[in-house]
C-alpha cells in the first residue's frame, strides 16, 4: 500500500468551508490559494482534528469555490463542516520564488520589535476576519495584541534574521495626542445665540 499523507505536522491554512451548496454534498469554500480552484493540487486537506478531505472537483462561483470532497457524501455532512478550517503540511507547498515572498505561517515565531529596536514580543498567529490580515503578537507579559499586517504597521520584515519590525503608532500600540482629543459627541458646545 502506498504511503498515504497524514495530518500536517506543520499546518498551513489553505481553505475555510463556508457551508453546503445544493443537496449532493458540495461545499462553498473560501480558498486561500493563489488559484482558488487549485485547492486540491497539494494533496488531501486536513482539519484540526486530523480528518481528511480529498478534493474531487472545484469550480469558481462568485467569491468562493464550490468543492466536492470525496469524504462528504450529502448535504447534512456538508452542513456539519461549516466553518471548518482545512490545512496541508508546509512541506507540500512550493518554496517562494522571490526573496520578498513568504507564507504567513513562516512568520510565526518571529521576534517583534519597534523601529527603535525595542522588543514587543513574538508573532503567534495570523488572522483574516475579512478586512485584511491581522498579526497576533504575544508580549513578554500580559494578553496577546493584534495589529494590522500592513506596510504602515509592519514596515520591515527580515525573515532570515527572524525579526518583524513594527511602527508602534501605525500599529496602534501607543496612544497619540489625537487619541485624547474629544470626539464629536464629547466636544463642548460652541457659544452663541
Amino acid at each position: 500500500m502506498p504511503n498515504q499523507p497524514s495530518a500536517p505536522v506543520n499546518p498551513v491554512l489553505l481553505a475555510v468551508v463556508g457551508g453546503a451548496h445544493g443537496i449532493k454534498g458540495e461545499c462553498r469554500v473560501r480558498s486561500l490559494t493563489e488559484d482558488p480552484t487549485a485547492l486540491g493540487a497539494y494533496g488531501p486537506l486536513f482539519d484540526a482534528s486530523g480528518n481528511r478531505y480529498t478534493v474531487e472537483s472545484a469550480r469558481p462561483q462568485k467569491n468562493v469555490v464550490v468543492v466536492r470532497f470525496a469524504e462528504v457524501q450529502d448535504r447534512n455532512h456538508a452542513e456539519r463542516i461549516n466553518g471548518r478550517e482545512l490545512f496541508v503540511d508546509r512541506s507540500v507547498l512550493p518554496e517562494p520564488e522571490d526573496d520578498d515572498e513568504f507564507y504567513l505561517g513562516d512568520l510565526v515565531g518571529l521576534a517583534v520589535q519597534t523601529i527603535a529596536g525595542e522588543p514587543v514580543g513574538k508573532v503567534v498567529a495570523f488572522h483574516d476576519f475579512g478586512a485584511g490580515d491581522i498579526v497576533e503578537i504575544q508580549p513578554p507579559g500580559g494578553p496577546t495584541v493584534m495589529i494590522p499586517f500592513s506596510a504602515a504597521a509592519v514596515p520591515e520584515l527580515d525573515v532570515e534574521a527572524g525579526v518583524m519590525i513594527v511602527d508602534p503608532v501605525a500599529a496602534g500600540l501607543v496612544e497619540t495626542e489625537d487619541d485624547d482629543a474629544p470626539g464629536p459627541e464629547e466636544a463642548e458646545p460652541s457659544g452663541g445665540s
